[in-house]
């Protein structure tokens, strides 16, 4: 028997360690973690809710300079309200008045009339007195002449009621507003210290428009001078409501 051959070692090939299999998490867990981060979201969100309603009733109101709350805004669009209509010329200056109210007012009256684009006149006098007579007299403030034709003659306006308050040769009996005459208005019944006539003015605005009629009549016997006020401050306001009708349509 010969000799055996010794036997020869098997040698392995080289590998890497394999990575240990990740560990499996409980879904009882998973449900606890995802649960809790809702809860958390939750809270936060209603504490900026509370946060917000308490900055909202804590912030000051905004109150306009005239101390009157701002009116809701419209429901309808929003949309601005229309601007105002306004007055382009005046009419004839003896056309605002009707025949038959001057004859009842002064019968068989002559008249003198003027007239520009913003100032006219007329006046009707009695030939019988020198002491009747009516008078109209209206002022425009055109859109072509001023960016607010109104407002100036809301000026206007007013500086004739405060020259009415210390007016010189006169004695005024009545001064006060007068209703439902244009935007505006005021009735005066007054005396001449000049001479023996007492007279009813009426002074309106309407719009960018401002009038004045005045009637005139010999003052009553015995110096009781007022007690025609009625009257005169009836005819005016009559005459009144006729030239504002004609004003209306221009």
């Amino acid at each position: 028997m010969g000799l055996r051959r010794p036997v020869e070692p098997f040698h392995r090939p080289y590998s890497g360690p394999e990575p240990p299999q990740p560990g499996r998490r409980p879904r009882r867990l998973i449900a606890l973690l995802a649960a809790a981060v809702a809860l958390a979201a939750a809270a936060v969100a209603v504490v900026l809710v509370v946060s917000g309603q308490r900055d909202e009733a804590a912030a000051p109101r905004r109150t306009p300079p005239d101390g009157r709350s701002q009116p809701p805004p419209s429901s309808a669009g929003g949309s601005p309200a229309p601007a105002q209509r306004v007055i382009s010329a005046l009419p004839a200056p003896c056309g605002t008045v009707a025949a038959s109210t001057v004859e009842r007012a002064v019968p068989k009256a002559t008249r003198r009339q003027s007239a520009n684009s913003t100032l006219t006149t007329c006046t009707y006098s009695s030939t019988g007195s020198a002491f009747r007579w009516l008078r109209v007299e209206a002022h425009l403030y055109a859109p072509g002449d001023t960016a607010t034709p109104v407002q100036d003659a809301e000026g206007y306006y007013d500086a004739q009621w405060a020259q009415a308050h210390d007016a010189p040769l006169v004695r005024t009996v009545t001064l006060e507003r007068q209703q439902g005459i244009g935007d505006e208005a005021y009735r005066w019944f007054k005396t001449d210290e000049g001479q023996p006539t007492v007279v009813g003015q009426i002074t309106a605005r309407v719009r960018n428009a401002v009038f004045t009629v005045s009637y005139s009549e010999q003052a009553p016997r015995g110096g009781r001078r007022d007690a025609r006020e009625r009257a005169c401050l009836d005819t005016a306001a009559a005459v009144a409501r006729e030239v504002l009708t004609a004003l209306n349509h221009f």
